[in-house]
């Protein structure tokens, strides 16, 4: 049977990434948002999870104790999986925030949210454009990948795969054929032995 390709790159070329200039100019259109609002986008930016997995937020899922979110893994073949991912500590200040207003709150799930998925679709979409970030990426999935292109360079694969909640290692590894700001630095690597070679190289002909 036949099976799609997994690229980073829509049909005409367009990254769905966003690089890590794009990520940061997002975070900063969220600081000033309403808490709600600020809060599901910073969660969709540092854990990279789908926007699902975050509107499914329950209070419960906020485990303070330990300083993370317990997130259900939804692309998997049965329910009742779940990853734990570390929050920042202004993360989980904000998140104690919106909990205290909960009645019950450590007794019954509630959701995290006053709107719909769709909703915070829309809520993702305003700050990317506010942000300067248009195309295929302009989306929470484009905030997925580019965590993950993120994870992918510093980490284990197999620790990139647990972080992301894939179900394979090969969807993983998609992340790590990216070309762009985050190979700049291997690049200049290689551009400075080039340089260096060139430069020899003008040496011995000029002293020829």
């Amino acid at each position: 049977m036949y099976k799609p390709t997994l690229s980073l790159h829509d049909q005409k070329g367009q990254r769905k990434y966003l690089n890590q200039t794009e990520r940061l100019q997002f975070l900063k259109c969220t600081i000033n948002r309403p808490l709600e609002v600020r809060l599901f986008c910073q969660l969709l930016f540092f854990t990279g999870a789908r926007i699902a997995e975050i509107h499914n937020l329950t209070n419960i899922n906020i485990d303070f104790s330990n300083g993370s979110v317990v997130i259900e893994t939804l692309k998997k073949r049965k329910r009742g999986i779940y990853r734990e991912i570390l929050l920042l500590d202004h993360v989980l200040s904000d998140l104690k925030c919106l909990i205290s207003q909960f009645e019950n709150e450590s007794e019954n799930p509630q959701s995290l949210w006053s709107f719909c998925l769709r909703t915070g679709a829309r809520h993702v979409k305003r700050i990317m454009v506010e942000a300067g970030i248009f195309g295929t990426r302009s989306c929470a999935r484009g905030l997925r990948h580019s965590l993950a292109v993120q994870i992918t360079s510093i980490t284990r694969i197999t620790e990139a795969k647990k972080w992301l909640g894939h179900a394979s290692i090969e969807t993983t590894a998609i992340y790590l054929d990216v070309v762009g700001e985050e190979e700049r630095a291997i690049a200049q690597k290689i551009w400075a032995k080039d340089l260096m070679g060139i430069e020899n190289v003008t040496q011995l002909q000029t002293s020829a």
